[in-house]
């Protein structure tokens, strides 16, 4: 079919490159204009933007999809569909109607559930055992338009948001393209969202990512794997120069008691409110992400230190 795709992170390159090798004559990218990036905050295109630019793909990056002069050139592009993926911007009724049969969206989690900016790290933190990605018809509402396909992903213990965003991204680019075979074939059938259970994902704030080890182990752990690896659930600790931020990155609850926040052995067991965490990989300031043992061996930190 004759398409545009709408998306700017790598959970949205994924499925971009999945409909180009299906065939699909995608006519025009749209992703959000370059950004800072990198420690010189040079401009650097999304990467979206730079696959679509690697397959000779033509890239729009309007600054706002509702300036009437973007909304010109999208209808004018005469589509049979527009599919967005994480693209960052809302959509005017104008553009969404602009497609012969329509625009569809591929969301990270189990409609109602999880409507919103985070998805996949709100599904973590609040300890769902499953989530998984789906194709919606887009609507003006947020997230609520019908389903078309679903595919589940198992959250298991040790996930983190990177490593569950890596499996939707690949569960989504396979279902997008199967999805896209079923509208062109008008095989594809709707179903309306259901109205109860509906929750929202609301955008990680950076004060959310402040770890508080008076807090239950079950809670502490969702929520250092739920923001690994970004922005990263942070503590401080003290050694000889003052106290350092370290960002925990990876961790599993295990038995243990103690003061919320001491270290239980020489292992980075940590006693929490209720029960224990061990941090099985962490990340200091201005360092590289280390596994435990590694992060010991420079910053040690002995049984009965205290984090904060």
């Amino acid at each position: 079919m004759r398409l545009a795709f709408l998306g700017t992170p790598d959970f949205a390159a994924a499925s971009l490159a999945a409909i180009v090798e299906a065939g699909h004559d995608v006519v025009a990218v749209y992703s959000q204009p370059p950004a800072p990036r990198g420690r010189g905050h040079a401009l650097r295109p999304s990467p979206v933007q730079a696959y679509a630019e690697s397959r000779g793909l033509a890239v729009r990056t309007p600054a706002s999809m509702r300036d009437p002069d973007a909304i010109a050139a999208f209808a004018a592009l005469e589509l049979d569909v527009a599919v967005v993926v994480a693209y960052g911007q809302i959509l005017p009724a104008e553009v969404l109607s602009a497609p012969r049969l329509g625009a569809f969206n591929l969301h990270g989690s189990l409609l109602p559930r999880w409507r919103g900016a985070a998805p996949i790290q709100r599904a973590l933190m609040a300890g769902d055992p499953v989530t998984g990605v789906q194709v919606m018809r887009m609507t003006q509402g947020l997230d609520e338009g019908a389903v078309l396909a679903t595919a589940t992903v198992r959250i298991g213990p040790l996930d983190t948001a990177g490593t569950l965003h890596d499996r939707l991204a690949l569960a989504g680019a396979d279902l997008l393209v199967a999805t896209l075979l079923a509208i062109e074939r008008g095989e594809a059938v709707e179903t309306p969202q259901a109205d109860e259970g509906v929750t929202y994902a609301k955008k990680i704030r950076p004060k959310e990512a402040r770890l508080d080890w008076r807090h239950p182990a079950a809670e502490v752990d969702l929520k250092i794997r739920g923001l690994s690896p970004f922005p990263g659930a942070w503590f401080t600790a003290t050694a000889d120069k003052g106290p350092f931020r370290i960002k925990a990155l990876l961790s599993r609850q295990e038995d243990g008691a103690g003061a919320p926040g001491e270290l239980l052995d020489d292992a980075l067991l940590v006693a929490c409110g209720e029960g224990a965490v061990r941090l099985l990989r962490v990340q200091r300031e201005g360092r590289a992400a280390q596994d435990a043992g590694d992060f010991l061996r420079g910053f040690p930190l002995s049984p009965g230190a205290r984090l904060s």
